[in-house]
């Protein structure tokens, strides 16, 4: 039976044994986002200078456009009619805390999006998402028990491992693990997706409820089978320097706005593909950057919000207190090193 559980198999192969052990400070003594980033690092190790998820990636610049219908959702600043468009930083990556991950590789899977728009008034606000319309629990607190679950399920591990016993119990993650996902010709040929829901409020006080979507003007475009394995190990890094050398690379930026009945604080629901869908603007990516491919100094932050949208979901909560830990830790673990 656990030859069902393949899907997590590349995962587990990178499991770093000097890493995949208890924490020094109890669990009990830490708190929940902390956990988190501790569960990521003993999967993965902990890499100097790098991410502990996502660590692979690539920066890059444009500028975004608001639709006219942008402003029915929601007052945020870069929802307006804008004079000029609106500077946006792009950071594409691929999954894992691996910064040396290669592009080709079936563990490198679902890719990450997180942009950062500069605000007229000099704020900023952010977006991260995934190239999955999904997540694999509910729960800030069981996507950590997720990932102990394959730190604690190493090659020596006995069956049924810790992993499998989750997987058989969560279906949602089974699903997640198992579904394909494809290496795309480029990270400018795939979809997008917020993991969460957000609050928007309009100049008239209306809300809505919704779900970003990033979806790419040149359409999803993938590798067949038998190309992956020729592609080079930063395939997709070089690939979209390349692309935005020849021109813009354009994403439209919607949202999914929730039905009556759909729950708005599970990320694991995914809705179905009928809701409406409204066009918030255009993001065209117009240059790459000298920023390093993993150790940038950029914070994306999914709850970094500006008036007139509001978290959802307790979980971005989590998340975003997530994501300043794993930043300060990989700058101090940089700095040990030298």
């Amino acid at each position: 039976m656990w030859k069902l559980f393949a899907a997590v198999s590349l995962a587990l192969s990178l499991i770093n044994p000097t890493f995949a052990v208890a924490q020094e400070a109890p669990a009990s003594q830490k708190s929940l986002p902390e956990q988190i980033v501790d569960a990521f690092n003993g999967v993965f190790g902990i890499h100097p200078g790098a991410r502990s998820n996502h660590a692979k990636g690539v920066i890059l610049e444009g500028t975004f456009t608001p639709a006219a219908s942008a402003a029915s959702v929601s007052k945020a600043a870069h929802f307006q009619k804008q004079k000029t468009p609106v500077p946006v930083t792009v950071r594409f990556s691929d999954a894992t805390g691996i910064p040396t991950i290669p592009d080709n590789d079936p563990g490198a899977g679902p890719r990450g999006i997180s942009l950062k728009f500069t605000l007229p008034d000099g704020s900023k606000t952010d977006i991260v998402g995934h190239s999955f319309n999904g997540f694999p629990v509910a729960t800030a607190e069981e996507f950590k028990d997720f990932l102990l679950a394959i730190g604690a399920s190493g090659p020596e591990a006995p069956h049924p491992t810790a992993i499998e016993k989750f997987l058989s119990s969560h279906p949602a993650a089974m699903a997640y693990v198992t579904a394909p996902k494809p290496a795309p010709v480029s990270y400018g040929t795939l979809a997008y997706f917020g993991v969460n829901t957000f609050k928007f409020t309009n100049a008239g006080g209306t809300v809505t409820f919704g779900r970003y979507q990033i979806l790419p003007a040149a359409g999803q475009k993938f590798l067949a089978k038998e190309q992956v394995s020729k592609m080079g190990p930063d395939y997709l890094v070089d690939e979209i320097g390349e692309r935005v050398g020849r021109g813009p690379v354009k994403f439209r930026l919607f949202l999914q706005v929730a039905g009556p009945k759909d729950k708005i604080d599970d990320p694991s629901i995914t809705w179905p593909a009928s809701r409406k869908k409204i066009e918030l603007g255009t993001i065209a990516i117009t240059k790459g950057t000298e920023e390093s491919h993993t150790a940038d100094k950029l914070l994306f932050l999914p709850g970094a919000v500006v008036a007139g949208i509001e978290a959802a979901d307790p979980m971005i909560g989590i998340r975003s207190a997530a994501y300043p830990i794993s930043f300060a830790r990989r700058f101090k673990s940089a700095n040990d090193e030298k």
